[in-house]
């Protein structure tokens, strides 16, 4: 959902017509509307001074995954100008203010401003959602400079890449962390699957990314039952599990990890959030993250 804010009335026209062009509705601005705005709207259009705006959203920045596209158009309504969300969002949206409305797109991103795709933008061209986010950074860097390569694997295989390399897998709302016992049989880890979606009342098909530690990635079972599911799964190393803190203790502690299932899905997750925590199901636990 989108919304159109401008600070003084005599911009009100203007501002419903933008609204009008881009489907969004219309609100004059207010105390604490962006606070409001921030946890319910895809993308925000403001029409006044930039800095009312910076001011108004530094404190409720949290990352680039999930905060709002955020756009401010110059008083003189001939600039749109992406403050916050520029491959989320905010670069498409400023093209669109340029058909729709006729105004100038100033764009910040530098992929963009050279010509070049980033890797968001590809995800999303494809429909495709990015696993390992903190490598977009390293990545784009590479686009920009015309080093980066897109490389296709059908699949099914195994992919052993650098912390630069973006890994893009079919979208979806859910990641699914994965520990098992040595030997467990694909069988049970199919099954423990679907009970656990069952639990969490999803639908496997909404699963993006399986993810798992690196210790289990000779696991034959684990890999047949994601092979089975026609999906593909991650494994992990120590480091990125490390990264995260799981609710619930785990016997993986001995190991020198906080976890194997927990920390799998949060990692591979876009908010970071579990929907089920761990559950454990015979020789096998599961954890689900959005």
């Amino acid at each position: 959902m989108s919304t159109v804010v401008t600070a003084l009335p005599y911009f009100q026209e203007q501002a419903e017509r933008i609204a009008t062009a881009i489907n969004a509705d219309f609100i004059p601005y207010r105390s604490g509307l962006f606070s409001e705005l921030y946890k319910t709207r895809q993308r925000i259009v403001a029409i006044m001074a930039i800095g009312i705006v910076i001011r108004n959203i530094a404190p409720l920045i949290h990352d680039k995954w999930s905060d709002p596209a955020v756009v401010v158009i110059s008083p003189d309504m001939q600039y749109a100008i992406p403050v916050l969300g520029g491959h989320h969002g905010a670069n498409d949206l400023v093209y669109q203010l340029q058909e729709r409305c006729g105004m100038t797109p100033v764009i910040t991103t530098a992929t963009e401003a050279t010509g070049r795709e980033a890797v968001e933008v590809l995800a999303k061209r494809e429909h495709l959602r990015i696993v390992n986010t903190r490598s977009t950074r390293q990545a784009n860097a590479s686009v920009l400079t015309g080093n980066a390569h897109v490389y296709r694997v059908p699949g099914p295989g195994m992919v052993i890449a650098g912390s630069g390399v973006s890994f893009l897998v079919a979208d979806g709302p859910y990641t699914v962390g994965i520990g098992c016992r040595l030997g467990t049989s694909a069988d049970e880890i199919v099954h423990a699957i679907h009970s656990a979606c069952e639990s969490a009342g999803i639908s496997p098909e909404d699963i993006a990314i399986y993810a798992s530690g690196m210790i289990k990635s000779h696991e034959s079972g684990l890999l047949d039952a994601v092979r089975t599911l026609g999906r593909n799964i991650i494994f992990l190393n120590p480091s990125d599990l490390n990264e995260e803190a799981p609710p619930s203790q785990s016997a993986a502690s001995r190991f020198g990890l906080p976890g194997v299932a927990e920390p799998a899905a949060l990692a591979v997750s876009v908010h970071h959030h579990l929907i089920l925590e761990k559950q454990i199901y015979g020789n096998v636990t599961i954890a689900i993250a959005e």
